[in-house]
């Protein structure tokens, strides 16, 4: 059974990681993948991690975050514009409320 303290943290939980997963894959940016020219794509995307409508753009962004050597490319594309380093930061920050969240349930269970 669940006590009282527990269920409101349950849904702090749950709204923050529904915010992670919008600022992730949902929340409307410039594709911000790297071009052959060297310059950051300007296409309309979804979400911090996918990028526009073109092949080679559309997972290379989530690629970037599993493969340290590209790292710098894709910091260099979260802050790319002002909507971006917004967007970026509020994904952050629904990250740590989600993870205090879970800390917080852990806590209060006990």
């Amino acid at each position: 059974m669940l006590g009282t303290k527990v269920v409101p943290l349950i849904a702090i939980l749950l709204l923050s990681v529904a915010a992670v997963g919008y600022f992730l894959f949902q929340a409307p940016l410039w594709c911000g993948a790297v071009t052959r020219e060297g310059a950051l794509c300007r296409n309309n995307s979804s979400g911090l991690l996918i990028g526009c409508h073109l092949r080679e753009h559309k997972f290379q962004k989530l690629k970037m975050a599993f493969v340290p050597k590209a790292w710098r490319e894709l910091n260099r594309g979260l802050w790319a514009t002002p909507r971006d380093g917004i967007a970026t930061l509020s994904g952050l920050g629904s990250a740590v409320s989600a993870l205090a969240a879970v800390v917080a349930i852990l806590v209060t269970s006990h």
